[in-house]
């Protein structure tokens, strides 16, 4: 249920690094509490955000909720797949619901993350 080849935050967020590049996304634990997502709100391309700050917003039937960045840099990319369709999110949520891709500002940030066990135990 949760990939280990990802790291997470306590927000229920979700990062998949390729280099310097991070692909964030909401767990499926977070889509679960959410329900039928109607809406994602997210950053134009070239903002820069930092690790653990707002970065959009999830709407739901249930509730709005804040998304927050696992890691800090420069966004170099949105899924306007999941804006467009945002019950992808539901479906897909560490395949093709991925939120935003951005440009890590220092790699060493996912020190402050958890790994898919320690995630998985959070939630208990």
């Amino acid at each position: 249920m949760y990939p280990d080849d990802l790291k997470y935050s306590k927000e229920h967020e979700w990062v998949r690094v390729d280099g310097n590049i991070a692909e964030i996304g909401v767990t499926v634990f977070a889509q679960d509490s959410l329900g039928d997502v109607v809406f994602v709100e997210l950053p134009e391309v070239g903002t820069k955000i930092r690790q653990f700050d707002k970065f959009g917003e999830i709407e739901s039937v249930k509730a709005v909720s804040d998304l927050y960045s696992p890691v800090g840099g420069t966004v170099i990319e949105v899924n306007s797949n999941t804006v467009d369709s945002p019950e992808t999110v539901n479906d897909d949520p560490y395949g093709r619901g991925w939120l935003i891709k951005v440009e890590l500002a220092d790699i060493g940030q996912l020190d402050a993350l958890m790994d898919s066990e320690t995630y998985e135990s959070s939630l208990e």
